[in-house]
């Protein structure tokens, strides 16, 4: 497979011309070519629908900083990120981050906790959230701020010293081998999954005393909730058919409902997923990742393991079962959902769109672009079905300049109702604000998508953007993470 040729989005000058990008490459992306200001711009468009207000269509995604405390309290890096969550002016906040609701299922040692001793450090980051949030905005109306609940699931690693401790729905067989997994590694008992269960009730009741707006029952990217839905080879009442592997969601749901009546239920879900890609090989050398390529799956069809794909073609999407789980969630009375993709663990391309791999990726089969697109299309198409959902969009971070341009008009066109961003709140919060406020945008804080903050936390240090924010980029991680990427220590040992 020969590497692809990518143009570098920050060499192309004007809307005008990202557009004529676009059309070269045969991609429908959305895109104006000006900006519009204040109420006039689709962005500050309230939001009223079947009793939730929120007061603009910018969303702050879920991020993690991999900095809490080891018993999962915040840190002055935890506060300083909420802070800037706040300042972004986003009137709706999807999670903060994820929040593990035991400390079995953290994604690491350092993972936001939800649980009793921990109440006072979610509050606090709560409050200045909304603090700096009115500072930017003048007005804390009109905001929705949710908490992401999560069990890691397969990727759990809790403790000190960065050693997995996997829990797992069902054997993979490609997955298992990556974790190096023995033959006869155990299972999750359908009465641990009940256990499970009761501590996302218990967080949700947390979260409801706390004051949060919603929960966000986490089924995306590879985590548990994520891995219920493809579930298919799972015997007992959580897996098999659609109805036992979608019965995880359904009595969480009902214990929240029960148990913490005013909070809202939402889920941000991976729509579509693929089979794992790994790096070619043949490309690989001088400690220069190669492109992304599938795994072999000659002797895997029909592919078993996704949810949101083509069985006999796992590298292409079908939407079936992901149409059933939203209507599922209608029926449940959740009425926002957050669409994502595929796992930064197994197929971060389709996951998130970059042009430059984490230190455990890949170099992109295909033009992020195409990634881009793809997660805006298949928001558009179940926006479309499902109009009387809320629905977050995600995937915007790799269109830096251009990102507030395709923003605007993808509310505007009716593409998704809010425009979720991620990475590009480690270095510039305040973009989509700023741009709807007729601000020139700060290019030296753009996102790039140079994925420090991922390679960072995969070899034990804090998540933050290094190249851009100069309160990571003077820090002694920052020295330590530069010694990592040029293969002279291992933080994890050293």
């Amino acid at each position: 497979m020969t590497p692809i040729s990518i143009a570098r989005l920050g060499s192309i000058k004007s809307a005008e011309h990202f557009q004529e990008h676009l059309r070269c490459l045969g991609i429908k992306i959305p895109c104006d070519k000006e900006l519009q200001n204040g109420h006039e711009s689709s962005l500050r468009q309230p939001l009223i629908r079947r009793g939730i207000r929120i007061d603009n269509r910018i969303a702050v995604q879920p991020m993690e900083g991999w900095d809490c405390t080891l018993d999962g309290n915040p840190t002055e890096n935890t506060i300083r990120r909420w802070q800037r969550f706040g300042r972004s002016g986003a009137k709706l906040i999807w999670g903060g981050e994820a929040a593990a609701v035991s400390q079995d299922g953290r994604a690491n040692p350092n993972q936001l906790l939800v649980a009793p001793h921990t109440e006072k450090g979610l509050d606090q980051l709560r409050r200045i959230l909304i603090e700096e949030h009115r500072r930017t905005t003048g007005s804390g109306d009109g905001l929705l701020i949710g908490l992401q609940l999560t069990h890691s699931g397969r990727y759990s690693r809790p403790n000190a010293g960065n050693r997995g401790e996997p829990r797992i729905l069902y054997r993979h067989p490609i997955l298992d081998g990556r974790l190096k997994l023995a033959s006869d590694y155990p299972v999750l008992t359908d009465g641990e999954v009940q256990t499970i269960i009761g501590n996302f009730h218990r967080a949700a009741a947390i979260a409801q005393k706390l004051g949060f707006d919603f929960v966000d029952i986490k089924h995306c990217h590879g985590y548990l909730g994520h891995e219920f839905l493809s579930a298919r080879t799972r015997e007992g009442a959580y897996g098999g058919s659609f109805d036992g592997r979608s019965r995880f969601l359904r009595e969480v749901v009902q214990g929240i409902n029960s148990g913490a009546p005013k909070l809202h239920v939402a889920v941000r879900l991976s729509a579509f997923d693929t089979i794992p890609f790994r790096p070619d090989v043949t490309q690989s050398s001088n400690g220069k990742l190669g492109s992304g390529i599938p795994e072999s799956h000659e002797a895997m069809i029909p592919y078993r393991w996704g949810f949101g794909v083509d069985a006999l073609h796992p590298t292409e999407t079908d939407l079936t079962e992901t149409i059933q789980f939203l209507a599922l969630l209608e029926e449940l009375g959740i009425r926002m959902v957050n669409i994502t993709g595929g796992s930064p663990y197994y197929n971060p391309h389709i996951q998130r769109p970059a042009l430059y791999p984490p230190s455990d990726g890949y170099q992109p089969p295909e033009d992020p672009l195409l990634g881009v697109a793809r997660q805006m299309d298949i928001t558009q198409r179940l926006k479309e079905q499902f109009p009387n959902l809320i629905f977050v969009g995600s995937a915007y971070s790799y269109l830096q300049d251009f990102l507030p341009y395709v923003a605007q008009a993808a509310v505007r066109d009716r593409w998704t109702d809010f425009v979720g961003l991620g990475r590009m709140v480690l270095s510039y919060p305040e973009i989509l604000w700023d741009a709807s406020e007729g601000k020139p945008l700060q290019r030296k804080l753009v996102c790039r998508t140079f994925s420090d903050c991922t390679t960072a936390p995969r070899n034990g240090l804090v998540s933050g953007c290094y190249p851009l924010d100069k309160h990571y980029k003077d820090s002694q991680a920052a020295v330590r993470l530069k010694a990592v990427k040029q293969g002279h220590v291992n933080p994890r040992t050293d």
